[in-house]
């Protein structure tokens, strides 16, 4: 994995546009996508002008778009070594490798403070999604991603579509859940360290996502 975390500049050397969609993320993670106004995330991000989500993006629908991309951006370098690692040690087709590309290059996605702001977007995005489509991101196809989910899909083929998708989502809320919960809290908090946790909820991961189907 990728050491570095993202977005720990100071938000004044950042520009207008990508303080918005870290405004966006910040306050969707908090109350949910339809939780924040137009006009409270451009305070958030330290906009006068309070047109200045639906200038840059054109809609709520268009921020949340924009997060994602900036997200997936991010995440791409790592996905793409993940998979070329993976490729040459001949796991393309292992589960645990799989999953493990399309859901640990989050850890490296930190707000300013030091929190898992993105985590908890995605959260509130996934549980509130109607999507039928495997691995569907807001319409983001970053080609790493795209990648990792369609082998994902291969791997676990003798699930219906609905099943498996069912399970992706399912199996990304447990991984978000502790980003949000367990990362930075003190050891003593939950009674384990952070990797503990991870490394719990990872084996659990890979059991839900590949269990055939029991009846």
């Amino acid at each position: 994995m990728v050491d570095e975390c993202f977005e720990h500049e100071p938000s004044e050397t950042l520009d207008g546009k990508t303080r918005l969609i870290l405004a966006g993320e910040r306050l969707f993670a908090k109350g949910g996508i339809h939780g924040a106004s137009m006009r409270e995330i451009a305070a958030q991000a330290g906009q006068g002008n309070h047109a200045a989500v639906q200038y840059h993006f054109g809609s709520r629908e268009g921020l949340v778009r924009a997060i994602f991309d900036y997200r997936m951006e991010q995440m791409e370098e790592a996905r793409g070594a993940m998979l070329r690692d993976a490729e040459v040690a001949g796991r393309l087709k292992d589960a645990r490798t799989l999953l493990e590309i399309v859901l640990l290059p989050q850890l490296d996605l930190q707000d300013a403070d030091g929190n898992h702001s993105y985590a908890g977007f995605l959260s509130q995005y996934l549980l509130q999604s109607r999507s039928p489509e495997f691995g569907d991101f807001s319409g983001s196809e970053p080609p790493n991603l795209t990648r990792a989910l369609r082998l994902l899909r291969d791997r676990v083929d003798y699930l219906p579509p609905y099943v498996a998708q069912r399970r992706l989502i399912s199996i990304s809320l447990m991984f978000l859940n502790i980003l949000v919960r367990h990362h930075g809290a003190e050891e003593e908090i939950f009674g384990e360290t952070f990797a503990e946790a991870l490394e719990d909820t990872m084996e659990q991961i890979v059991s839900v996502m590949s269990m055939p189907l029991r009846f």
